[in-house]
């Protein structure tokens, strides 16, 4: 594996290839996105995955210093997944200047639930996956990028964007790999006490619930089922931002009179000082 930290270098250690699998990461990688590289590997005829922690998401109250870097480490299961090329570049590298040009996702999607709570994330996100693009996408055809589904929202911003600019990438939605009690796979897990690592399955069980009750019900029952759901996790000591039931295909309310739609659930909540998010698509 060819590890690069500069655009120059990494346009060079692509210039033979025209169609790059993409797996962008912040690092700290679990067994979820040594899946995404292995499922977009045999998609493209190089595979490039990227480590950058991107200060642009991250609000001044969040984690952005204590996010671990672990690129070592990093490095080593990336090579044995197969990767090819992988992208460290230091962050002046990625933003030489302030970055005053920013993407801006439409309100109806990035300023609901995760936006909602992390006003100006998607913003953020947008403009590191669209720099990041550019980096590793410049003169080439086609390519594939791999994002987890796990960051549900987080997927149709992006697949939004690549659609709105006209860009010829592919966006693979890899599913959500979960440990064996249920916990959806996170580099944030990693924060867990052994007691809170214990209890931070009881988020994916309460969306399986919430689901189960929707699907169950009308679209007017859900309010009160997802305050149910929010109750729930309360009292089990969490600080829920939501549990929500939305349509698959736009993350709005469903709405009563209009006929069955592909659902997802998806949930935020902090346990003890930790974030975790989850959804299940029902």
């Amino acid at each position: 594996m060819h590890i690069v930290h500069t655009i120059a270098d990494l346009r060079d250690a692509l210039s033979r290839f025209r169609r790059p699998a993409f797996v962008p990461t912040m690092g700290n990688l679990h067994d979820g996105h040594i899946a995404l590289v292995r499922q977009a590997r045999p998609l493209g005829d190089v595979t490039v995955s990227s480590i950058f922690v991107n200060r642009l998401q991250f609000a001044p109250h969040e984690d952005f210093d204590s996010y671990p870097r672990t690129l070592d480490t990093d490095a080593e299961r990336l090579k044995a997944a197969g990767c090819n090329v992988l992208f460290a570049p230091r962050e002046q590298e990625l933003y030489p200047q302030p970055q005053t040009y920013r993407v801006h996702p439409a309100s109806d999607l990035s300023d609901i639930l995760e936006g909602h709570f992390r006003p100006g994330f998607f913003i953020g996100v947008s403009t590191v996956v669209l720099k990041l693009f550019s980096c590793v996408y410049a003169g080439m055809p086609s390519g594939i990028a791999a994002f987890g589904k796990k960051d549900y929202q987080q997927v149709m911003v992006v697949r939004r964007m690549v659609q709105q600019f006209a860009l010829p990438i592919e966006i693979l939605a890899g599913e959500t790999q979960r440990a064996p009690d249920g916990l959806a796979l996170s580099s944030r897990n990693g924060y867990l006490s052994p007691a809170e690592r214990e209890e931070a399955v009881q988020l994916s069980i309460a969306l399986r619930t919430l689901g189960h009750a929707a699907l169950a019900s009308t679209p007017g029952d859900l309010p009160a089922l997802e305050a149910t759901a929010m109750q729930g996790l309360a009292r089990r000591g969490w600080k829920p931002d939501y549990l929500t039931v939305r349509r698959r295909s736009d993350l709005l309310s469903p709405q009563v009179g209009h006929p069955p739609e592909p659902l997802v659930v998806l949930g935020a909540a902090k346990l003890g000082n930790t974030r975790l998010i989850d959804n299940l698509e029902i």
